[in-house]
């Protein structure tokens, strides 16, 4: 059960941010983006958007895939959903 209850603080806790939040929808068409481009959508510099992207990836809501020297973000629809039915299911019982 701890585990379960790790996984949905470090969730919550990826989703407390405003910053974090606004970056999430920009993923709402669920395609790639580069670090570059959440910063600029975002208004936020590089290294704070990578930052960002790195709490959003560790907590399971998006993943990533390196080409070259560019590193694409995409949601993990499925995990996001999974997480949210656990937290449903944490919530009502």
């Amino acid at each position: 059960m701890s585990e379960l209850l790790n996984e949905l603080q470090e969730f919550l806790k990826a989703l407390a941010s405003g910053t974090r939040q606004k970056i999430l929808f920009l993923f709402a068409g669920g395609g790639e983006l580069t670090v570059g481009q959440v910063a600029q959508e975002a208004g936020i510099g590089h290294s704070t958007a990578s930052e960002h992207l790195s709490m959003l990836k560790r907590a399971g809501i998006l993943q990533s895939r390196r080409q070259g020297k560019e590193v694409y973000y995409r949601p993990q629809r499925d995990r996001i959903m999974v997480l949210l039915q656990q937290l449903t299911n944490y919530l009502t019982n």
